[in-house]
Parts: C-alpha cells; sequence; structure tokens
C-alpha cells in the first residue's frame, strides 16, 4: 500500500462527497471470508447521484474498484490501490410497482427475495439461495436453484468511468454463464426485475426449501465465499474436485469444505494467499486428475503473491 503522504494526497485530489471518504480502510471486516489487506481509500457514496458526480471529478488515472458484501471476494493481503466503491446503503432501496421490483445495487439478494414475498409476488425465491447484492448478481449473472438473473431482468442501470448513465436491456447485458457484456469500468446503481402474483404460502415454502437445502449442503455458517469455480461444460465442479481427492484438502488456515467441495472455508486463521493458494492447488489436482481446467469464479482483488495466479 502506498504511504501516508500518499493517502493524505489521494483523498486530497478527489472531488467533495456526500458520502464518505476513508484512507486505509480495512476490507477484511466486509469480506465474508475475513481476510484480506486494506482499501488505499474507501467510498461509500450517499446515492448514485454522489457516485457520478465522484466519477466524472476524480483524476482519471486512479482505479476504481467496486464491492457490495464482498460475498464472492477474495481480497488479497497486500489490500487494494486507488479508491474502492461500496455499494452500501444509499443503493439499499427495494420498491415494489405492480409485478415488478425495482431494487438498488446494494440491495441483497435475500432482501428482495423477501420483499417480493411480503408483496405476493412469486418467481424471485431463487434469490433467497444466492449470498449477495443485486449488482452483483446482475454483473456476473448469478443463479441457483434452477434460475438466474437473467430470466428476471428487465433493465438496470449503470455508471460508466465517467459517470454517464446507461439503462441495458437483457440484450445490452449479453448474459452468459455467470457472465455478462457490461464494460468492466461500468458500475451497477440499480435494476427492475420482473415477478408475477402469487401465492404468498407457496412463495414462503419455496423459500423456506432452499434455506433448509443451503443449511444441509452449504458451509453457511463458516467464513466463506460462496462456490469457488465455475461449472465446466458438461460437469459439476464440486465432483471433479472430489474425485481428485480434495475434499477436506488444507493449506494454513483455509480449507476445502467436508460438507461441499466447492467451497473454500477460513477455519480461523486463514490468510488470502492461503485461500488463493489452496483453489490453486485444487485446480492443479483437478487438471491432472480429469484434464479439466477449473475457473474461479471467486473474484478477486489486489495483486497476487508471487508465484500465484
Amino acid at each position: 500500500m502506498m504511504t501516508a503522504e500518499r493517502l493524505t494526497h489521494l483523498i486530497e485530489s478527489f472531488p467533495p462527497v456526500r458520502g464518505e471518504l476513508i484512507a486505509d480502510a480495512s476490507l477484511a471486516r466486509f469480506s465474508w471470508f475475513k481476510v484480506g489487506g486494506p482499501a488505499e481509500v474507501l467510498f461509500e457514496p450517499a446515492d448514485g447521484d454522489d457516485l457520478a458526480g465522484f466519477l466524472s471529478a476524480k483524476p482519471a488515472e486512479v482505479p476504481v474498484t467496486v464491492i457490495g458484501v464482498a460475498s464472492n471476494i477474495i481480497v488479497r493481503d497486500s489490500g487494494v490501490d486507488g479508491v474502492v466503491v461500496r455499494m452500501g446503503r444509499g443503493f439499499s432501496q427495494i420498491e415494489v410497482e405492480e409485478d415488478e421490483i425495482l431494487a438498488g445495487a446494494g440491495a441483497t439478494d435475500i432482501n428482495v427475495a423477501r420483499r417480493a414475498h411480503e408483496a405476493g409476488l412469486a418467481g424471485l425465491e431463487f434469490l433467497s439461495g444466492i449470498p449477495g447484492t443485486i449488482g452483483g448478481a446482475i454483473r456476473m449473472n448469478a443463479g441457483a436453484y434452477g434460475r438466474e438473473i437473467k430470466d428476471v431482468v428487465i433493465e438496470a442501470e449503470a455508471l460508466d468511468a465517467s459517470g454517464g448513465r446507461h439503462r441495458q436491456g437483457p440484450a445490452d447485458l449479453g448474459f452468459g454463464y455467470r457472465s455478462s457484456a457490461l464494460p468492466d469500468d461500468w458500475i451497477v446503481v440499480s435494476a427492475r426485475l420482473r415477478a408475477e402474483p402469487g401465492d404468498k404460502g407457496a412463495i414462503e415454502q419455496r423459500m423456506n426449501e432452499i434455506k433448509s437445502e443451503r443449511e444441509q449442503t452449504q458451509p453457511v455458517r463458516t467464513p466463506t465465499g460462496g462456490s469457488t469455480f465455475k461449472n465446466p461444460e458438461g460437469h459439476k465442479a464440486w465432483e471433479l474436485i472430489e474425485k481428485s481427492g480434495c475434499r477436506g484438502l488444507t493449506r494454513g488456515g483455509a480449507q476445502v469444505s467436508g460438507m461441499h467441495c466447492n467451497f473454500l472455508i477460513n477455519t480461523g486463521n486463514a490468510t488470502a494467499a492461503d485461500l488463493e493458494g489452496l483453489g490453486e492447488e485444487v485446480r492443479r489436482r483437478v487438471l491432472e486428475a480429469t484434464g479439466v481446467k477449473l475457473e474461479w469464479e471467486i473474484r478477486f482483488l489486489g495483486l497476487p503473491k508471487e508465484g500465484l495466479s
């Protein structure tokens, strides 16, 4: 990370904001893995206008990284240079408009599912099984239990690197498996989702089924980051990991979950390097045993330790 002098200088180069700017801010406290170094500067915008104004006026050379609840992120131990934008309270609104849900990018997937249930709207129950926020769901076409965000999105609003606003429909978003065609430097600020009138009892039952299945099959009460690797075409990542003898494999304080092989967990004292190194060892063993190359589903922030990916 940079010196205190650089930190002060970097913040002083930023435009006035209504949100909060914090130098050398801990990111581990946000990460579900509870690991990682600090952000050179953390910015929590008050709302979309605050973020747009910041992007339009900040020095162009300062890199911007975006996080929500950091559920599928490993922050590397060196931390993250530039400014990390956290899509928090200012983007957590959830509004019901007839049979549609308008959600801010910082709204958690489970809260969107709960709000739809309260309104008697069906079709969004699958979101209750996805750890993360709507912004991240749009960015990576998150999915679970037979549905993906592409199946329910009407449009998303995003800001480009200069703060310009763009409305994107499903065709513009270019969804693929755990991916979208959004430019890397665009920031999703909200999304409009399609639902349909349904029976509250049936909606609640489906959400309870999803909750029960997650608790029985995933290490939801342990510091983790959700699914670690994408499912290769024609395969399930967890089965490949199992076949390669990686269940329970450890490195430092990191472990391949004994409950679900496609989850890495922090047993209590893991570093980001432990988690990344263990994941790379799993990838090596799976490739050697099966000929299939696993791709990370988890996203990394910051520069890798020498010798890693």
